[in-house]
């Protein structure tokens, strides 16, 4: 996030191990919080309006689901089929960048 940005998307790759079969990719959308931190006389970011998803594949990458959307990403007023396939493209494009 940037200055002139305040919306984030943050993303973690964890391939198929010992432990793990499956191919998972975290997603974290945030917005920034710019405070004055009066004490300290510093600003503070903080990230607010946080929602968390894992998406999960089963076939190295090819195609992802996500088992719960409690938020509207896309704006739209409603939580629905359109959220999920939003996050799962974001899941598969992330998971086919070889070198981030």
């Amino acid at each position: 996030m940037s200055f002139f940005n305040q919306r984030g998307v943050f993303l973690q790759l964890m391939l198929p191990g010992p432990s793990e079969p499956n191919t998972l990719v975290s997603i974290q959308l945030s917005r920034k919080q710019t405070e004055w931190d009066a004490e300290n006389e510093v600003e503070i970011d903080t990230l607010v309006d946080s929602i968390f998803v894992t998406a999960t594949s089963a076939d190295n990458g090819n195609t992802f689901t996500i088992n719960r959307l409690r938020k509207d990403v896309d704006g739209d007023g409603d939580i629905d089929a359109d959220d999920k396939a939003k996050l799962q493209a974001l899941a598969k494009a992330y998971a086919s960048i070889v070198n981030p």
